[in-house]
C-alpha cells in the first residue's frame, strides 16, 4: 500500500509539472516585456503612454482569458483549454517579434495575453481538483515556482541575448534586432507545453460536474487506487448536489440573491495581489533602475538577481505552506511589503536629478533601496505570489470553481492593467516615491482584509468547502 501512494503521488507530481508549465509561460510572457520596453518604443517611435499600453495591452487579454477560461472549463474541461492556451502561446510569441508597428504588436500581446489568462487560472484549479488534500498547499505552490522560474528565465534571455547583440536595439541573428529575438525564446517552453498536455488526464471533478461517472472513476482509479476512489468520487458527488451544470448565477446567493460573500473573498485576494505593485518591478524593473542611474547592462541583471530570490522565497513558501497555513503567510507577506515598500518610498524621496533630467540616488540610498526591493520581492513571493493562487484553486466549492476562478481572475488582471498602465503617469507624475507610498498603503490595508476575511483552509479537502463557506 505505502508503495502503490509513492507510486500514485509521483504520477500526480508529473502531471502537476506538466500543467505548471502553463505558469512557466505565464511567467516568461510576462517577464520578456520587461527587456524589450527600449526597443518597442525606438521601433514604434511611441512616447510614454503608448508604450505603456503596448506594455500593458497583454493585461486586456488576460482578463478575457480569465474570464472566459473558468466558464469555457466547466463546459470543455480543464485541459482542453491549457492545450489552447499553449496553442496560443506559440502564436503570440511568434508574431510578437515579427510585429513592426503597435497594432499588429497589440494585438499578438492580447492574444498572449488571453493565453496568460486562461493559463493562470486553469493551472491551479487543475492542480487543486487532482491533488490529494495534505500535498495540495505544496503542489499548488509549485504554479508560483514555475511563474517566477519562468520570469527568471526571461530576464536571463534578456540580458543574455542584450549582452551578446551589444543591447537591446541592436542587430542581431539573421539581422533582427536582440528585442524581437527576445520574444521568439518563448516559442520552445509554449511548444514543449503543448505536446506535454497530450499525455495528461482530464479533471477527474470535470468528469463529475459533467456527470460522465465512468470517466471520473478511471481518473481517479490512477490518481488515488481503486481502494480510495469509490469514497471520493461519492464525495465528490455529495459536493455537487442535483448535479446541475455549474453557472454563473451559482455565484448569487438564491436566499438571500446577494453576491456570495466567498466571492468578495476571492476578488479581494486577486485585486490585493495586483495593488501591492508587484508587477511593477516585473514589467518595468530594467526602465525602474535605469531611472535612478543604473545602466541597461546593471538593470537587467538587478531583474537576474530579483528572479533568484524570488525562486528561494516561494521555495520556502512551498515548505511551509501545509504545516503553518495559508492565512499566516498572507499575514506575514502583507506586513512585510509594507515596511519594505515604504523604505523604498523613502529612498526614493531623498533621489536628486542630474543633468540630463534623469533620478540619481546617492550610493547608500541606492543600496538601501536595492535590499529594500530584493527583501519586498522576496515577501512577496513568499506569500502572496504563490498563496494567491493556491486559494483561489482551493476555495471555491466544485459546483462554484469555474465560475468563482473566471470573476476573481478577471478582477485580478483588470487589477494587474490599472497598476501597469498607470505606472508610467505616476512616474512622470508624483515620481517613484509617491507611486510606491501607495503600493505601500494597499499593502497595509491588505493586513486587516486577511485578518477580518480571509479563513483557513489548509488540511481541508475540496468537498468540504461548502461547509466551510456556509453553502448548501
Amino acid at each position: 500500500m505505502a508503495n502503490q501512494n509513492k507510486q500514485n503521488n509521483l504520477y500526480i507530481t508529473l502531471i502537476t509539472i506538466v500543467a505548471t508549465l502553463g505558469g512557466l509561460l505565464f511567467g516568461f510572457d510576462s517577464g520578456v516585456i520587461n527587456g524589450t520596453v527600449d526597443g518597442l518604443q525606438e521601433a514604434f517611435n511611441s512616447d510614454s503612454i503608448a508604450t505603456g499600453f503596448n506594455v500593458a495591452s497583454m493585461l486586456l487579454g488576460c482578463a478575457v482569458g480569465a474570464f472566459f477560461a473558468g466558464r469555457l472549463a466547466d463546459k470543455f474541461g480543464r485541459r482542453t483549454l491549457l492545450i489552447g492556451a499553449a496553442v496560443f502561446f506559440i502564436i503570440s510569441a511568434w508574431g510578437s517579434g515579427v510585429a513592426n508597428a503597435s497594432l499588429p504588436f497589440i494585438f499578438f500581446r492580447v492574444i498572449g495575453g488571453l493565453a496568460v489568462g486562461a493559463a493562470s487560472v486553469m493551472s491551479p484549479a487543475y492542480i487543486s481538483e487532482i491533488a490529494p488534500a495534505h500535498l495540495r498547499g505544496r503542489l499548488s505552490s509549485i504554479q508560483q515556482v514555475a511563474i517566477i522560474t519562468g520570469l527568471f528565465v526571461a530576464f536571463i534571455s534578456n540580458y543574455l541575448l542584450a549582452d551578446f547583440a551589444g543591447s537591446a536595439l541592436s542587430e542581431f541573428w539573421l539581422g533582427y534586432e536582440a528585442w524581437r529575438w527576445m520574444f521568439w525564446m518563448e516559442l520552445i517552453p509554449a511548444s514543449v507545453f503543448f505536446f506535454a498536455l497530450l499525455f495528461i488526464p482530464e479533471s477527474p471533478r470535470f468528469f463529475a460536474v459533467s456527470n460522465n461517472q465512468p470517466k471520473a472513476m478511471e481518473v481517479l482509479t490512477k490518481l488515488f487506487g481503486e481502494e480510495d476512489t469509490k469514497v471520493k468520487l461519492a464525495e465528490i458527488n455529495e459536493s455537487l448536489g442535483k448535479h446541475e451544470k455549474p453557472k454563473l448565477s451559482d455565484l448569487i446567493d438564491s436566499v438571500t440573491k446577494k453576491v456570495r460573500p466567498i466571492v468578495w473573498v476571492g476578488i479581494g485576494l486577486a485585486v490585493f495581489q495586483q495593488l501591492v505593485g508587484i508587477n511593477v518591478v516585473f514589467y518595468y524593473g530594467a526602465v525602474l533602475w535605469q531611472s535612478v542611474g543604473f545602466s541597461e547592462g546593471d538593470a537587467l541583471l538587478i531583474n537576474v538577481i530579483s528572479g533568484a530570490v524570488s525562486i528561494g522565497a516561494v521555495l520556502i513558501s512551498m515548505a511551509l505552506i501545509d504545516k503553518l497555513g495559508r492565512k499566516p503567510l498572507l499575514w506575514g507577506g502583507s506586513i512585510g511589503m509594507a515596511i519594505t515598500l515604504t523604505i523604498m518610498c523613502a529612498t526614493f524621496f531623498t533621489a536628486t536629478l542630474d543633468a540630463n533630467g534623469d533620478l540619481q540616488l546617492s550610493g547608500a540610498m541606492g543600496v538601501l533601496a536595492l535590499i529594500a526591493a530584493n527583501a519586498y520581492v522576496a515577501f512577496f513571493n513568499g506569500s502572496w505570489g504563490p498563496v494567491m493562487w493556491v486559494y483561489l484553486g482551493e476555495m471555491f466549492p466544485n459546483q462554484l470553481r469555474g465560475s468563482g476562478l473566471a470573476v476573481s481572475g478577471l478582477s485580478q488582471w483588470i487589477a494587474n492593467f490599472a497598476i501597469t498602465m498607470t505606472f508610467p503617469i505616476l512616474l512622470t507624475g508624483i515620481g517613484l516615491s509617491g507611486a510606491y507610498g501607495i503600493y505601500a498603503f494597499f499593502a497595509l490595508v491588505s493586513v486587516f482584509f486577511i485578518f477580518k476575511m480571509v479563513p483557513e483552509t489548509k488540511g481541508l479537502k475540496l468537498e468540504e468547502m461548502n461547509k466551510l463557506w456556509g453553502i448548501d
